[in-house]
C-alpha cells in the first residue's frame, strides 16, 4: 500500500501544481448540499472545531452558495463516520473530521477503515492534551502522578475518549512510559467523548482524566479541576501560560495531536484544490482564530501535501506506541 500511496501523492502534487496557486483556476465547485460528517458525539473538541469550520465556510460564503450540514455520527472510535465517507467515494460534497485519534484507532484495530485511503485536505488545529484531577485531589503535579502509578500502575482510574488507543490515551501513555510506568497495566477507562470523560471525573467515577484543553479549561476556571501537566512540547499561552509541560517537570516526552478536514477516497485534484483554498481562508477568519485560541489550542493551516505526509509519519509513531500498550498491531 505504501508504494501506491506515494504514487498517488506524487500525482496529486503534480496536478495541483498544474492548477496553480489561484483558487479560481480550480474548476470544480459544489453543486449541492455539503455534508460534514463528525465522527464523535457532541461536546468534545472534534465537534467544536467542525462546527466552527462549518460556520466560517458559510459566513465567508466559500461553498458556492451551498448549505453546509454538519451532523454527528459517533461510534466505534470514529469508524461509523469513516464508513459513511467510504460509501461516498469520489464525492467531494462530503467532508469528514481528520484527526490524530483516527490514526491511533486504526493502528490498534479499533477502526477497520484505513485513514491512509482518505484524503486529508487540511490540518487546522494543533491540539494540547492535558492531564487533570479534581480540585481536592491529593495529586499536585506530574511527579505525584508518576509516584502513585509507579507503586501500583492500576491504582488510579484514568478516563480517556473516545476509545482505548486513541489520541487522549496516547497523550498520557507516552509521557508515563518515558517516566518508567508500566503503561500496559494501567486502569484506563474509555468514554464516548471527552465531555463525558470530564463529567466522570467531576462525578468521582475516575481519579484522572486525559483530554484536550477546551473541555478541561472551563472546569479549571470554575475551581472544580486542576491541571497536572500539558503534553505540549512547549509552554502554552493564554489560559495555559501557567500550566507546566511534562518536559518542564522532568519527563522527556510530549504528544501533539491535529484536527482538520478530510475528503472521501477517490476525489480528484480539482476538488482537493477547491477545499484546500476554502479552508485556507477559514484559517484566516478572525472568528475562527478566536474560537481556537479561546479553547486553549493553536490555529494552524497545513494543506494537503503536509497533511498527507503527517498521516504517514504519525501512522508509524502510533504503531510503535500501540505495541507498547499491547493494543494491537498496524496493518
Amino acid at each position: 500500500m505504501k508504494n501506491s500511496l506515494s504514487t498517488s501523492l506524487a500525482g496529486f502534487v503534480l496536478a495541483l501544481l498544474v492548477i496553480g496557486a489561484d483558487p479560481a483556476l480550480a474548476q470544480w465547485r459544489p453543486g449541492e448540499r455539503i455534508n460534514y460528517v463528525i465522527g464523535v458525539a457532541p461536546g468534545g473538541t472534534v465537534d467544536l472545531y467542525a462546527r466552527g469550520i462549518q460556520k466560517s465556510l458559510e459566513s465567508l460564503q466559500l461553498t458556492n452558495g451551498q448549505l453546509v450540514l454538519a451532523y454527528n455520527k459517533p461510534g466505534a472510535g470514529g469508524a461509523i463516520a469513516m464508513q459513511e465517507l467510504e460509501a461516498r467515494s469520489g464525492n467531494a460534497h462530503y467532508l469528514g473530521t481528520f484527526h490524530t485519534g483516527a490514526i491511533a484507532g486504526a493502528v490498534t484495530g479499533l477502526i477497520r477503515s484505513d485513514p491512509r485511503t482518505f484524503v486529508p485536505v487540511a490540518m487546522m488545529v494543533e491540539e494540547t492534551s492535558l492531564v487533570a484531577v479534581r480540585a481536592e485531589s491529593s495529586l499536585d503535579d506530574a511527579a505525584d502522578l508518576v509516584a502513585a502509578l509507579r507503586t501500583d500502575p492500576g491504582k488510579l482510574r484514568v478516563a480517556v475518549a473516545p476509545a482505548l488507543g486513541q489520541n487522549t490515551h496516547m497523550a498520557i501513555a507516552k509521557p508515563l512510559k518515558a517516566a518508567g510506568i508500566a503503561i500496559d497495566r494501567m486502569t484506563v477507562v474509555p468514554f464516548r467523548s471527552s465531555g463525558d470523560s470530564v463529567m466522570a471525573l467531576l462525578g468521582g467515577h475516575v481519579e484522572v482524566v486525559s483530554a484536550t484543553a477546551p473541555v478541561i479549561l472551563p472546569h479549571v476556571a470554575s475551581g472544580k479541576l486542576r491541571i497536572l501537566a500539558s503534553a505540549a512540547p512547549e509552554p502554552g499561552t493564554g489560559p495555559l501560560a501557567r500550566v507546566k509541560t511534562w518536559r518542564q517537570q522532568g519527563v522527556a516526552a510530549d504528544y501533539v495531536s491535529y484536527n482538520g478536514v478530510m475528503l472521501p477516497p477517490g476525489v480528484d485534484a480539482e476538488q482537493i484544490r477547491f477545499w484546500e483554498a476554502a479552508l485556507l481562508r477559514v484559517s484566516r477568519d478572525p472568528s475562527w482564530i478566536a474560537l481556537v485560541e479561546r479553547s486553549g489550542n493553536k490555529p494552524i493551516f497545513r494543506g494537503y501535501v503536509d497533511s498527507h505526509r503527517y498521516l504517514q509519519s504519525e501512522w508509524r509513531a502510533s504503531s510503535e506506541l500501540a505495541r507498547e500498550l499491547n493494543l494491537g498491531a498496524s496493518r
